[in-house]
């Protein structure tokens, strides 16, 4: 396995992802989309998500593909961003047929962001226009850091980001993973340094560093975000694609599998107050060659998820009135 030619999710032949985002509002929108209808499905493992339209994605649903994927700020209101993308492709003419109507399918999810420094005196929902922005500037790459949905995302001690990583597996077949890195637990470890996704780095994508020479490492749980913020304010929340033909249930089991990234990426993770959730999505462009492939795939999603949080956290950027340091911040001063 090696890293695609972008190291991103849009390696991923097909897909295209937009943002927009709002620096007053410290929040934003991320949008995965395709050139037609994909195979998708859902797997939440936290106990506090945000969502919307994912009961459809059970393999036991009638709806066999969807039209796009957001991951929103915004808590509840951010739900409302899918209404933009939702907009931006029935102006296309794409969606669901029923008989002469139309209806674009859009599930999406959102992580807790109103706590993070911005202004939240707006009047009008902003996330409906902030969605059409981002699904109207969906492109073959993707930039990380704070873009995006991941904007006015948070660690446990430092600033979040958005991320994305990829693989070629030996298959020929891609997996990527775009992520919004807003978990209650920590990406780091004590010292703020290290990176818990460290054995997985690959071309010093993250700063290079390697694991965290210590042992007995993963029972102190300090938390600077608790201190300014609720313990509810969480989330993890991703999008792991890949070019196989995947049914429903074969994209769910990817998901299921994708979570270890999380775990393996942040601690804790999967919490009460976390709203944890992994997509799982295929273009079908290339046959499965055979099950065994699918539990690669699984794999090779988890390890992409694992990057990608690190480098979204390493990217991110700092801005004025942000609560948190940013990883690059900390690190230039030790």
């Amino acid at each position: 396995m090696i890293p695609g030619p972008q190291n991103a999710i849009t390696d991923v032949a097909r897909l295209r992802v937009g943002h927009a985002q709002d620096d007053r509002l410290k929040s934003g929108v991320s949008v995965l989309v395709s050139d037609g209808p994909f195979t998708a499905s859902v797997a939440v493992m936290g106990g506090a998500p945000g969502t919307r339209e994912t009961d459809l994605l059970a393999p036991d649903k009638s709806v066999a593909q969807i039209d796009a994927l957001v991951l929103s700020g915004g808590s509840a209101y951010g739900l409302d961003a899918c209404s933009g993308v939702v907009s931006g492709l029935r102006a296309q003419g794409r969606g669901f047929q029923v008989a002469n109507a139309i209806i674009p399918l859009v599930p999406g999810a959102i992580i807790f962001d109103l706590l993070s420094g911005g202004e939240q005196n707006w009047v009008e929902n902003p996330y409906p226009a902030l969605g059409r922005a981002a699904f109207d500037a969906a492109a073959p790459s993707t930039p990380v850091g704070t873009v995006g949905a991941g904007t006015g995302a948070m660690t446990a001690m430092m600033k979040g980001g958005l991320g994305t990583a990829s693989l070629v597996l030996d298959s020929g077949i891609t997996v990527g993973a775009l992520v919004v890195a807003n978990p209650m637990g920590s990406v780091t470890t004590p010292g703020d340094k290290h990176f818990w996704a460290a054995p997985f780095e690959i071309n010093g994508e993250f700063g290079g560093l390697g694991p965290d020479p210590a042992a007995g490492l993963g029972r102190g749980l300090e938390s600077r975000k608790m201190t300014a913020m609720v313990e509810r304010a969480n989330t993890t929340i991703a999008i792991v694609a890949c070019d196989a033909t995947l049914s429903k249930a074969q994209c769910q089991r990817v998901a299921w599998a994708a979570h270890d990234g999380i775990g393996r990426a942040c601690l804790p993770a999967h919490c009460p107050g976390d709203g944890d959730l992994v997509f799982a999505a295929a273009t079908g462009d290339i046959p499965l060659p055979s099950e065994r492939d699918l539990g690669v795939i699984g794999h090779a999603a988890a390890l992409c998820l694992s990057r990608a949080i690190a480098r979204g956290v390493y990217a991110a950027t700092p801005a004025a009135n942000d609560l948190l340091p940013t990883w690059s911040v900390l690190n230039a001063q030790a």
